[in-house]
Parts: C-alpha cells; structure tokens; sequence
C-alpha cells in the first residue's frame, strides 16, 4: 500500500508555482495524496479545481485543519511549491517544524537542503521522523561523466521539451507513458525534476541540482540503467525549461545526454511572456523547433498544447492553425489524450508496431 502524504501548496495550488503539488495530484504512483493546503481553495476539492473532475482530495485551510478532519495524520507532508527563489519564509519553516512534531516525514523539493540544516537534523531525530531532500545531488566522486555508452543502444528515446518552465513537459511525459504502456509496450520513463522523481518515477534526477560538468553523464548514466534493467520498447524524457531560455541549462544537459531521436515540443498560445521573467517575451513555437533541431540529431514530430487562459473554442483552432502552418501533428494531452503522439511515434519509430500487445484491464 502507498503511504499517506498532506502537499501543502499555499496560495499556489493550480498555478505555475504550485507546479510540484499539481503533478501529484494528477499522479502519484509512490504516494497517497489524502489532502492539498491552500487556505485561498479551502473546501474545495482539488481535482475539481485542477481539472474540472473531482477526485476525492479535499483542500484544507492549514495543518490544524488536517488534523481536524483527517481520520489519521499524514505519513508524509510534501512540500509542494516551486518558487523561483527556492528557499522557505519562516512562517514555512515552522510549519514544517510542527509537522515533524505530528510524526510526519518531510519530503522537501526546494534547492534548500534540510538535512544540511542542524535545527531539522535535531527535529527529525527528536520525533523520529526522516526528511528526503529530493534535490539533494550525490557526492562528486559518485556522479557520472558523459561516457558515450549511449551511443551504442537503439532504442528510440523521445524527449518532452517545451518553451518555457511550468508549461506541463512533464504532465504530458507521465500522460504519453501512460498511453504507450496500455498499448502494450515497454516503457522507460527518465524523470528530470523534482516533482517526476516525487510522483514515483523508477528512473531519474533532478538535473537542475547538478553541476554542469555532470548533467549529460547523470542523464546518459539513467537511461543506460533503464536500458540495461528493464531492455524498454521506449524511453521517454521528462524536459526541464527550454532550449531557448536564458535561465536555464537544463535542456541544453537533457538534449547532449540522452541523445533523443524524436521530440515532442510543448507550448502556451496564451502566455506572453516567460513564467518568472516578466520582461522576456515567449518564443514561437518555430523558433523553439528550428533551435532544437539545429543544435542537436533529432527531429521534432509533434506540438502539444498547454491550454491556460483558452477556451475550447480558442484550442480547436489553435490546434487547426498549428497543424496546418508547421505540418506537425497538434494536441492537447490532458483534453484529447495521447493518439496523435502515439502515432506521430509510430511514423518515426514504425518497428514499434510490431511490439503493441492487447492489455487487459480488471
């Protein structure tokens, strides 16, 4: 059984920040999410809010609220925002203290480390709960440089990129996994962030936790354990930011270690400008896909749609005009579902075909 976990996601929950407390309520193959915190959503319920479709997760107004109305506290209490700084406010800091005091284990996403911090060090011992930093990289004398193992593997690995942090990379990742796996194939998901690695991801590493020098030999080193352990039809992988971001180098780490044959790009028609970086306006989606294309081997074989501030009708003919202007087959993941991927992967990949299974489902 799945142990229990509270995501607390205060005055976030469904926006860019909440991004951590969103993908576990869609998804979470490690954990039980019994509750989400955000005292601005108090009542609600958090699939409702998120989706349109309620899923039984109630949202409470603070841990005290928890504890009122949960029949028993939490295994876990996740913490479940992605702030651009990174790093607690006090008020965080002593929630997460009184947590601990209810026997709750921390699962801590953040930059900052709590096990390098004495106060919560001496907290998780005197309750005798753990805390699981799961940013936290390994020693330098265990992390991998590029060896070009990869090179020698054929399977097709496809990467979920996109033109801006937060625009649901990894949503769509899971989804496709997902899709691909009830048509019977093999699977290998690579998770690149902290929220995939927390939703239960078998593979993976937050590579923006990574020193430069090791992030293409940390990813190739993931994708030749699931190569080597599991022998996948597929391997799919979770991008981070983009290309084209002057923020980041995650994709740049993403791209050169995993060598990806095909990509998947994701966009927001409706964003104007960069999650976190008001003053930088969005790239287009042809820009995006001719510098992905341009800087490495692989070919962009589809466009998905992150559909914030859209109407449906807005989406349809988004989708229309993409598909008509760049040639690539266009979708929206979370309201159409995985087909058009699938197939766009099948025209790329046709010996996967061949390997498609019929599953039954119970």
């Amino acid at each position: 059984m799945k142990e229990t976990a509270i995501v607390y996601c205060e005055n976030n929950f469904g926006k860019m920040d909440g991004k951590t407390a969103n993908g576990l309520v869609r998804s979470s193959r490690k954990y039980e999410i019994v509750g989400v915190i955000d005292s601005t959503k108090v009542g609600m319920d958090a699939g409702e809010c998120l989706i349109g479709e309620k899923n039984g997760i109630p949202i409470f107004k603070s841990l005290t609220h928890v504890c009122e109305n949960l029949q028993s506290v939490p295994d876990h209490f996740i913490y479940g925002i992605a702030p651009s700084e990174a790093f607690l406010k006090e008020d965080e800091r002593n929630l997460l203290f009184r947590a601990m005091e209810l026997g709750m284990n921390i699962v801590n996403p953040l930059h900052e480390f709590f096990t390098d911090d004495e106060e919560f060090i001496n907290h998780a011992k005197q309750f005798d709960v753990t805390i699981l930093d799961v940013r936290k990289p390994p020693q330098k004398k265990d992390m991998h440089l590029f060896s070009g193992r990869i090179l020698n593997i054929d399977t097709p690995i496809v990467a979920v990129l996109g033109t801006d942090s937060a625009i649901g990379k990894r949503t769509t990742s899971v989804l496709l996994e997902d899709a691909l796996l009830g048509k019977g194939l093999n699977v290998a998901f690579i998770a690149t962030g902290q929220t995939g690695l927390i939703q239960g991801a078998k593979y993976g590493v937050a590579i923006d936790a990574i020193p430069s020098q090791f992030m293409t030999g940390e990813i190739e080193n993931q994708i030749m354990k699931a190569y080597e352990n599991d022998n996948p039809d597929i391997i799919i992988v979770e991008g981070q930011g983009a290309l084209s971001h002057p923020a980041y180098i995650s994709s740049c780490g993403i791209i050169r270690g995993s060598r990806p044959g095909a990509v998947i790009i994701q966009h927001a028609p409706k964003r104007l400008h960069l999650g976190d970086f008001s003053y930088i306006e969005m790239p287009t989606v042809k820009s995006e896909i001719d510098l992905i294309e341009n800087f490495s081997k692989a070919k962009v074989i589809a466009v998905t749609i992150n559909h914030e501030n859209m109407s449906d009708k807005e989406l349809t003919t988004t989708i229309s005009e993409y598909e008509e202007d760049l040639k690539l087959p266009t979708t929206d993941a979370l309201k159409f579902g995985c087909d058009k991927l699938i197939a766009s992967i099948f025209d790329a990949y046709p010996g996967l075909k061949s390997k498609q299974k019929k599953v039954l489902f119970n």
